[in-house]
């Protein structure tokens, strides 16, 4: 059923660019993507600054190795990083590559029912491809806003088509990017426990996602979209004198309404972790608790009452009770 939710409502947004793209061109070709880039820059914005105000009183860095202590011992530097440099190397091994989620395992029950644990690396596996392929694919797509295009960019994109495949060619991250994407939607499916937790916000991004490449997918080999229309559009709105070219199809404004759909619901979701793993505390700390005292800098003076204080004050009960004070002993 959460499935169904999630698909009805990218059903809708399709619907709902094939209807109306034809009357309302302008619509959907302005004023939605400067309306998600609008949305996407304010929620970004304020996450992070949120984020960044917030307190850390504590040091709690996530370690699963020695940390630096006395100099015959050796410390495992990623594990357990003492010093920035080697908390950079960590943020970039897991920005990069992953390296936490590479260590996933899974529980068996045996058929003697032993529970153990197994290593499973096709999560790891599908997540780092489909990532890698959206950032190939998002990298591809500026150059419909530079103009001239970089070489760089000329260079992703004959890598990309190495193979040679299909007229047009056939881009290899377009494959892997929805092969990524039907495994990780078929593992929320088809698996009981992932399924059991999942909600409907979990299937949409996906199913979002999957929307639009397959959009993508139509426009460059079936319903082959005007390139040179396509990048008017874009120079005309990347310098905000948009331009709205004629012989632009339905399918198009479909792919441009989910793309902006997804630009705009990024604040708003789990997808947000794109910039929370720079801010946090558990991967960006070094572990140096020993060598360096960590001052909470969010501690505001307050005023505060002293057992001196408070003896004082109660003096008289406390001796009429007879409880020992430390004024006696003076």
């Amino acid at each position: 059923m959460r499935e169904v939710q999630a698909l009805a409502l990218v059903l809708v947004l399709i619907g709902i660019a094939f209807g109306g793209a034809t009357f309302v061109p302008a619509v959907f070709a302005i004023a939605v993507p400067y309306a998600a880039i609008v949305i996407f820059l304010v929620g970004i914005t304020l996450h992070i600054v949120t984020w960044a105000r917030s307190p850390v009183p504590f040091k709690i860095p996530s370690v699963c190795g020695q940390q630096r202590s006395l100099p015959w011992i050796r410390q495992q530097g990623l594990e357990s990083p003492f010093t920035r440099w080697q908390v950079v190397e960590r943020m970039a091994l897991e920005i990069l590559l992953f390296r936490s989620l590479f260590r996933n395992t899974r529980s068996v029950l045996t058929r003697n029912q032993r529970l153990v644990y197994q290593p499973d690396k096709t999560l790891w596996l599908g997540a780092l491809v489909f990532h890698w392929s959206l950032l190939i694919i998002v990298l591809r797509h500026l150059r419909y806003f530079l103009q001239p295009v970089p070489r760089s960019m000329q260079l992703l994109w004959a890598c990309d088509g190495i193979l040679q495949l299909l007229v047009p060619t056939l881009l290899i991250t377009d494959v892997l990017f929805v092969c990524a994407l039907l495994y990780l939607l078929g593992r929320r499916l088809f698996h009981p426990l992932v399924r059991y937790i999942s909600l409907p916000a979990d299937f949409f991004p996906l199913l979002l996602m999957l929307g639009i490449a397959i959009s993508g997918i139509l426009l460059r080999y079936t319903d082959r979209v005007d390139l040179i229309a396509v990048k008017k559009l874009a120079l005309g709105l990347t310098v905000f004198h948009p331009i709205i070219p004629q012989g632009l199809s339905a399918l198009f404004y479909v792919h441009l309404l989910l793309v902006s759909s997804l630009i705009a619901y990024i604040p708003f979701s789990k997808l947000m972790h794109v910039g929370g793993v720079f801010l946090t505390p558990t991967r960006n700390l070094p572990n140096n608790n020993r060598a360096r005292r960590h001052i909470n800098p969010w501690n505001h003076p307050v005023p505060v009452h002293t057992y001196a204080e408070w003896e004082a004050e109660f003096h008289d009960k406390l001796a009429a009770a007879g409880i020992p004070m430390e004024d006696d002993d003076r």
